[in-house]
């Protein structure tokens, strides 16, 4: 992974974020829900690729990048491993749902997992 590949990752996790945000504000169930259930699903399919990715890759970069103290930066990716993991569980637990509601996606927005997640990102894009 290289900064480009981190910035699209983190990118991606973001207009996910957005677009559930948006998807939650309408309270969208039923019919309405089902309209856009295939966006909703992309949303979540590519918001767990980078997940997977990130976990992965994180390492690797500070190995390229020759960053410094690399304990440092291998202590938080740690942290931000473990944070993908959790916010990749609930979203892989809202994908399995043969319906998802704003209500779901809510709620899914509002767990600590997927926000500890999201402030992890910011940081490290800052660092970074």
């Amino acid at each position: 992974m290289n900064r480009d590949d981190l910035k699209g990752r983190i990118e991606a996790i973001e207009e996910s974020y957005e677009f559930f945000l948006a998807f939650a504000a309408q309270g969208a169930t039923g019919d309405a829900a089902r309209r856009m259930d295939a966006q909703v699903r992309d949303f979540l399919q590519r918001t767990d690729e980078a997940l997977s990715a990130l976990a992965n890759g994180l390492p690797e970069l500070v190995e390229q990048e020759g960053l410094t103290p690399a304990e440092a930066y291998l202590t938080m990716i740690e942290v931000v491993r473990e944070d993908a993991r959790r916010a990749g569980a609930a979203v892989a637990l809202v994908l399995a749902q043969p319906a998802i509601s704003s209500q779901l996606i809510d709620n899914l927005n509002a767990s600590i997992h997927v926000r500890a997640l999201l402030t992890d990102l910011f940081l490290l894009d800052e660092v970074l």
